[in-house]
């Protein structure tokens, strides 16, 4: 039995070696430790080392344990809750939350991971009053004025937004991820007093390259609009390369992914399902290729509920069927009760979203990939694919912040070659299932909206309503880059956006040509 003393000393040196992001190491010594003394701020520390290495699954083991010694534990609680929510097993997320705050009903983490949780669900309203009431606990909390500024945003309520951004700026002038955010909803002109602060603060050079980043964005999108390309390129081209030399994409890792999808359909080409729990509706495309813009349409159908970019698509194929080693020795019986299995879970997990009889949207661009998926799965389903201008598409992605959940979007070489990758795709899907892709293209919706839409609502077997002709008016909300340009009402500036920077884009033009 070590003493209390002895005990401080060494959860010191496991929390530091915790910020360190030694979690390995961490979990070792913490598993070692708890043989010898069972406190629960270490169980805590193994759960957290866990989740910082995306273990879900093995932290919700190790509070499973913690939580038989102590069920009223908060801390406990709310790392389980955390832990599900990442599994996506929202239910008893929501459960564990609700259950830590009736222990500690002002205990603030619960109350802001709750409304993180409430948010993903798009139960707004709840979210806004749980953010609140955690700012009423800390006012000077920037995670918390951060997530409201950001569920205003997708909420298109634009001047709350920068009134939280705004007071995380004033906090900590060196939160940029702010001015970023504050840039994507500005229209700047060359006076502007935002514009001057972010200059003032890039001569300055005291940010670390994380800061930096997010800087170099927003003085990209401010430069554009006041018309200086060459300088809204080379902050663009400068926050790309920051992000480049940290997440060190390689084209081969996706070109790996085709490989093993194409084999892996072979496994159920000559399985089905018969019908749909749910109508569904999938937009796929190219991310900035009018994916967001085609949602708003579609969703503002009286029939229609707009689900937004869900990533449960992908994550039950992965569990379920990419990473099953034995799916080659299956019978035909058993991947059809696989197939029904994996139907059923996406349709759970969309009906904590909406559990209407509506048709549900899963506007998840990156989806193109597992067409075949869709269709052996949703039989019924409605797949939209989205085109735009491959230079306009490459470059928008270029110029907008994806946090790494695009890490093809750094490089303008990648994205030609990913650009070609999503093409194979689409041509592939189509030689296995002629017809069953509806193909629109971005300016042709732009320049013929109305015999567009009809058709686009046609092949949804849904019937034509004026609405979809006023898609700015749909309140739903928007959690994309596009949260402004899919607000508005349709405009052509956008077509050959590109052109602009044409004079810093001769690689990417000849290689798209080519």
């Amino acid at each position: 039995m070590i003493t209390d003393n002895q005990l401080k000393i060494k959860i010191d040196i496991l929390t530091n070696k915790l910020k360190a992001g030694l979690f390995e190491d961490v979990i070792t010594e913490a598993k070692g430790l708890l043989k010898k003394r069972g406190h629960q701020i270490i169980y805590n520390i193994i759960s957290i080392a866990y989740q910082s290495l995306g273990k879900f699954d093995l932290s919700v083991n190790i509070m499973e344990e913690a939580l038989k010694k102590n069920p009223r534990n908060p801390y406990f609680l709310n790392n389980m809750g955390i832990s599900k929510h990442k599994l996506e097993i929202l239910d008893e997320a929501e459960y564990y939350f609700k259950k830590g705050l009736e222990i500690a009903p002002n205990y603030i983490n619960i109350l802001n991971n709750l409304a993180n949780l409430k948010k993903d669900l798009n139960q707004f309203d709840e979210a806004i009053v749980l953010y609140k009431k955690s700012l009423g606990i800390n006012k000077i909390s920037n995670e918390i004025q951060f997530n409201l500024a950001t569920i205003y945003i997708t909420l298109g309520k634009f001047n709350d937004a920068e009134f939280h951004l705004n007071k995380i700026l004033e906090n900590n002038p060196k939160a940029t991820e702010a001015d970023r955010l504050i840039s994507s909803f500005t229209k700047y002109s060359q006076d502007n007093e935002h514009l001057k602060k972010m200059i003032k603060k890039i001569e300055e050079k005291d940010l670390n390259k994380n800061q930096l980043i997010h800087l170099h964005f927003a003085l990209g999108k401010a430069f554009e609009d006041v018309k200086k390309y060459e300088n809204s390129f080379k902050n663009f081209n400068r926050a790309n390369q920051y992000l480049s030399e940290i997440i060190k994409y390689d084209i081969r890792y996706d070109v790996e992914k085709f490989i093993k999808i194409k084999k892996t359909i072979n496994f159920i080409s000559n399985n089905k399902i018969d019908k749909n729990l749910r109508q569904l509706i999938f937009i796929v495309g190219m991310p900035r290729s009018g994916t967001s813009l085609v949602e708003q349409i579609i969703s503002s159908h009286s029939n229609v509920f707009g689900g937004g970019e869900l990533p449960y698509l992908s994550n039950i194929l992965h569990e379920g069927i990419f990473d099953n080693k034995n799916l080659a020795n299956i019978d035909n019986n058993k991947l059809n009760d696989l197939l029904k299995i994996t139907q059923g879970q996406y349709v759970s997990k969309i009906s904590k979203i909406d559990s209407s009889d509506k048709m549900f949207i899963d506007k998840a661009p990156l989806n193109f990939k597992y067409i075949g998926f869709i269709k052996k799965i949703f039989p019924n389903s409605k797949i939209i694919n989205c085109n735009r201008d491959p230079i306009d598409i490459c470059w928008s992605n270029y110029k907008n912040f994806f946090s790494g959940t695009l890490p093809f979007s750094n490089n303008l070489n990648d994205l030609a070659s990913f650009y070609a990758l999503y093409q194979n795709y689409i041509k592939f899907w189509k030689e296995l299932f002629p017809n069953e892709i509806y193909d629109i293209v971005y300016e042709e919706l732009v320049e013929n909206p109305k015999e567009e839409i009809k058709n686009l609502l046609n092949f949804c077997d849904l019937r034509f309503e004026e609405n979809c002709l006023k898609h700015e008016n749909n309140p739903k909300s928007i959690k994309t880059a596009s949260w402004v340009q899919a607000r508005k009402p349709i405009y052509k500036s956008a077509i050959k956006s590109s052109d602009y920077f044409k004079p810093y884009l001769g690689e990417l033009i000849e290689k798209i040509k080519n």
